[in-house]
């Protein structure tokens, strides 16, 4: 503004001198003049204030707060008592010899600062008790530098304490003002809302179809998503959309990851790597923006792999008690993402779960996760090819038989598997063998079944009764013909468990089991209860779990498959309620009359086993003490030497 009233000046002042004509010209340069003059009288700091931008060294807060952390590195640790910590007698040996400059005696505890400035200090019993003991040493009580008080606290401390709150106060201010922007932007504000997902480029993984054995029909159905990533434009051509998302759903230990790592490393592209808990976070949005920074990264790596582990964590269905409202807002952006997929966007979506019932619907239809793949626990075929995936790189002896192996392994997992072969060549380092032989295989299939067997002081009694409770399991599926099959009879403490009696089905485990096998098993399980009341006149807690499980088969005979006198109805129960209703039902959805029926059912199917199992021992009572008597010798019969004694 000063410059152009300058300007304006010489203006006047050069038409003035041109045309040396006054009147209007004069008195606009009168006028011009005084304004300069007026203006001059103005400070420059006010007319250039809101011209200029803020300088960052003008910002009071700023000061405050580099105050504070100045303070906090000098004064604080300054105020910190540097105290050598030694005995109650080394003190009063120093106030004896007169080597201190002070002393500060409080309730608990005495500090002596010497004259170098060295600080000690010990623990006492009380104040009376430490002047007991300088009397008892011949100290006067009243000698000078000795104060029974404790210190007055010096400004140092009081100021430390303060900067410790307001730092405190900043910190929990500047957390509160990062989670409202969190949540209102979904910013990634200090990586908050950044993924954390791992990422493994293409064939490095060293992961491929040849590192999965026993899922041949899972291989086959993903084949196509390999060719997929690698040759897209094969399936447009024709029009084929291959679905944006993959839901892989079995037990744990059955290979889910595996198999998605195996897809990546066939197809040779990125695969990012995360699960549905990182999602999860303290602050409100940190876990939508995460799924957002996710998928943004694998569409600039496309084509890539997305793989999601342990889906159900953020995927439960909306609207129940147990989904809150962070995980419904994460949920809610996975669905938007997949939606956000095109025809021509080369990434893949892949989800594991082993709860696959308590997904929430929208996750399932087509267009996101439409296609499922279901990996069950290996049948024996499948397990015999496991343990050659397992077994490449290990020495075996020529004993080995994979095929008994495979069948002695009903109901492992590939995780189990893996981990059978793992403990065997454990044991055979311990026992100083450089090959794994049968005889590790078989202690680290009991080991991974049961547990490491224990070395507890048993008495005499005791004993004897875990060795009729178990050979009274053994007899009894022996001589029930849809029982299953007897292999090992122990009485060594392993895990929870006194003894055990290893048993394998006489054919691999069907799908549909048939009412006289589940009746054959209540009564297997029921057993050695009986056999502990026959041979002793009384039972044991030892049989606590087997009537447990007794009972969970035969109400589930009465109340999932029908097989009572009440019919074919389905009676709901507790959880099962929940899971059905999709939210928490305390109550009972069939009558008081209708629970007393399936109770007495229940009982009924009970005592029906415990009848024929009590018939089966009394009939053989000979062979089962032949059984125990064997049993308190070796401690353990393998199949072969327990068909010896029962068939003699």
């Amino acid at each position: 503004m000063k410059k152009a009233v300058e300007d304006t000046l010489k203006s006047l002042s050069s038409d003035k001198e041109n045309s040396g004509k006054k009147g209007k010209e004069s008195e606009k340069l009168d006028k011009a003049k005084n304004q300069k003059r007026d203006m001059s009288k103005i400070p420059v700091t006010f007319m250039i204030k809101y011209s200029q931008p803020k300088r960052w060294y003008k910002n009071p807060f700023l000061w405050i707060i580099i105050v504070i952390i100045i303070f906090s590195l000098i004064a604080v640790p300054r105020s910190i008592k540097r105290e050598t910590q030694v005995s109650l007698g080394d003190i009063v040996s120093m106030i004896k010899n007169d080597e201190y400059q002070r002393v500060d005696v409080s309730d608990t505890k005495v500090i002596l600062r010497t004259k170098d400035k060295k600080i000690f200090s010990a623990y006492i019993p009380s104040k009376d008790k430490f002047q007991d003991i300088l009397k008892d040493e011949g100290v006067s009580l009243s000698k000078s530098g000795i104060y029974y008080t404790p210190p007055a606290v010096s400004w140092v401390d009081t100021l430390s304490n303060i900067v410790s709150l307001l730092m405190i106060g900043g910190i929990i201010f500047f957390t509160v003002a990062v989670s409202k922007q969190v949540s209102q932007s979904g910013s990634t504000l200090l990586g908050m809302g950044e993924s954390r997902a791992k990422v493994w480029l293409g064939r490095k993984q060293d992961i491929g179809f040849k590192d999965v054995a026993g899922i041949d029909e899972a291989v086959e159905e993903v084949k196509e998503i390999v060719e997929f990533l690698k040759y897209p434009e094969r399936f447009r051509k024709v029009g084929a959309r291959i679905p944006k998302g993959v839901l892989i759903v079995g037990p744990p230990g059955t290979g889910k990851t595996l198999l998605a790592r195996a897809i990546a490393g066939e197809a040779g592209v990125p695969f990012f790597f995360t699960s549905g808990a990182e999602f999860e976070e303290m602050l409100v949005g940190a876990g939508a923006s995460r799924v957002r920074d996710l998928f943004a990264k694998a569409k600039r790596a496309a084509p890539a792999i997305i793989f999601i582990d342990e889906i159900d964590a953020v995927g439960r269905k909306r609207g129940t008690v147990l989904h809150t409202g962070t995980a419904e807002q994460t949920l809610n952006q996975i669905l938007v993402e997949m939606d956000g997929f095109d025809r021509y966007t080369n990434v893949i979506v892949i989800a594991a779960t082993n709860r696959p019932d308590v997904l929430d619907p929208a996750l399932l239809r087509p267009g996101r996760f439409d296609r499922i793949i279901v990996l069950d626990l290996p049948d024996i075929a499948a397990r015999k090819a496991i343990l050659s995936v397992h077994a490449r790189g290990r020495p075996f002896a020529d004993d080995v038989d994979f095929d008994q192996v495979a069948r002695r392994t009903v109901g492992f997992s590939g995780a189990d598997l893996e981990n059978v072969l793992n403990e065997a060549a454990i044991l055979a380092v311990r026992k100083g063998r450089e090959k794994i032989e049968m005889e590790d295989i078989s202690e680290a299939i009991v080991k991974v079944q049961l547990g490491p067997a224990k070395k507890r002081i048993q008495t005499d009694k005791e004993r004897k009764m875990i060795a009729y409770h178990e050979a009274g399991h053994a007899l009894v599926s022996y001589f029930t013909p849809e029982a299953d099959e007897i292999v090992r009879v122990s009485i060594v403490s392993r895990g929870m468990s006194l003894g055990a009696t290893e048993k394998l089905p006489k054919e691999e485990h069907e799908r549909i089991r048939a009412k006289s096998k589940l009746e054959a098993d209540i009564t297997t399980l029921i057993a050695g209860h009986v056999a502990e009341k026959i041979a002793f006149g009384q039972t044991s807690t030892g049989a606590e779990e087997d009537i447990r499980q007794a009972t969970k088969i035969a109400r589930d005979m009465v109340t999932k498959y029908g097989m009572s006198d009440l019919g074919p109805v389905e009676f709901m129960e507790g959880d099962e309620v929940n899971k059905y209703l999709g939210y928490d039902y305390r109550l009972r959805p069939f009558s008081e009359k209708t629970a007393a029926a399936v109770d007495d059912q229940v009982l009924a199917i009970i005592n029906k086993a415990y009848k024929r199992a009590e018939n089966i021992l009394i009939e053989k009572r000979k062979k089962l003490d032949e059984v125990v008597a064997s049993l308190l010798d070796k401690e353990t019969l393998d199949a072969r030497e327990f068909k010896k004694i029962v068939e003699s």
